[in-house]
């Protein structure tokens, strides 16, 4: 098999190219290099004869028919999106033209090829989305997002990505693109850019910064391992019913809070500080405007159809993180300086 993974410099679709690899899938890593974007995350497979770059962005529909034409691929993953909802809040223009018009692109490239070919039976278009697209849920245990949930987008950022899903599934049912879709959870784990709250808990604390935590911090999110999240993508790419959606979730809900003392706790443990604990850095800030209360997923669907869980409890996958990060901190330093880093953002 070969596979277009869009994104693929990204953090979630390098864990898709790394396991892609090594599981003997050919790979074209099609990513426009963004700010958040790291090829170091896939330089473990990159010199495999499998693995292939294109310096493309999904913006640019003539370099995405060069690219169908050129690689002949069997499926495309498309994974390239902009991610960061506090940045969606401060530049929403950004995330309306990559994850719209770019998901457009693709999805146009990708029926262009996939017609010229005879519309063979086996190509695949996975589309990779976000349960942030559902709303925000109620503080009750049995309430779960399925994927029959209405869509309530409530940020710049979840906006754009349902946009994105609905155009996936009308190219399937107006053009009879075969398509499948997946909505994932809070992913975490190695090469998570700093940006996002775990790495940022994680590299403030060994400088001795507050941890910052929005709110009151009782922000609930279902938190999933990276490398979980991966090994589900790559099933549902090869086991999925074409125009079905699946629900991707970690099975492990923590508020906010609570996430951010497990980090202080393994880090107390794995590097202790000279004085005091890592939780006496916590810092309540102004909440970020629009925040979803509570985000859980029903994983019922996957598990039942496909027969696929995640590997590992969210204690279990942040001792990975903060293991990898403590022995990585050539990649996250030099990341520090790009735009944004370490900066407020999406304020209002």
């Amino acid at each position: 098999m070969k596979l277009i993974i869009t994104g693929g410099a990204g953090f979630i679709g390098s864990a898709v190219v790394r396991q892609s690899v090594n599981q003997g899938i050919e790979v074209v890593n099609l990513d426009a290099l963004t700010y958040a974007s790291c090829l170091e995350n896939v330089a473990d497979v990159s010199a495999s004869p499998l693995y292939c770059f294109e310096h493309a962005d999904i913006r640019d529909r003539d370099a995405l028919d060069r690219i169908f034409t050129e690689h002949e691929p069997d499926a495309v993953m498309h994974l390239a999106a902009e991610s960061h909802v506090d940045r969606s809040i401060d530049g929403p223009a950004d995330f309306v033209e990559t994850n719209i018009t770019g998901t457009f692109n693709m999805l146009e490239a990708a029926r262009k090829y996939w017609e010229t070919q005879g519309r063979p039976d086996g190509f695949r278009f996975h589309h990779i989305s976000t349960d942030e697209v559902f709303g925000s849920l109620p503080d009750d245990p049995s309430v779960q997002f399925t994927e029959d949930t209405p869509y309530d987008p409530r940020s710049p950022y979840s906006a754009s990505k349902a946009s994105s899903d609905h155009l996936v599934r009308a190219w399937h049912e107006t053009y009879g693109l075969p398509i499948v879709l997946t909505n994932c959870s809070n992913n975490y784990g190695p090469y998570h850019f700093p940006e996002k709250l775990v790495p940022v808990v994680i590299i403030n604390a060994l400088a001795g910064k507050p941890l910052p935590i929005y709110g009151n911090g009782k922000n609930v999110r279902d938190w999933l391992f990276v490398e979980d999240h991966a090994d589900a993508l790559l099933t549902v790419l090869n086991k999925g019913e074409l125009g079905r959606s699946y629900n991707i979730g970690g099975e492990n809900e923590r508020t906010n809070l609570e996430l951010v003392e497990t980090i202080c706790a393994i880090l107390d443990e794995m590097q202790p500080r000279n004085s005091g604990r890592y939780g006496d850095l916590i810092e309540f800030v102004k909440d970020r405007p629009g925040h979803d209360a509570r985000y859980a997923i029903d994983p019922t669907r996957i598990r039942n159809e496909l027969g696929w869980r995640p590997s590992v409890t969210v204690e279990e996958g942040l001792k990975k993180t903060v293991q990898w990060y403590l022995e990585n901190k050539d990649w996250w330093q030099a990341l520090l300086n790009r735009d944004g880093v370490g900066k407020r953002l999406g304020t209002g």
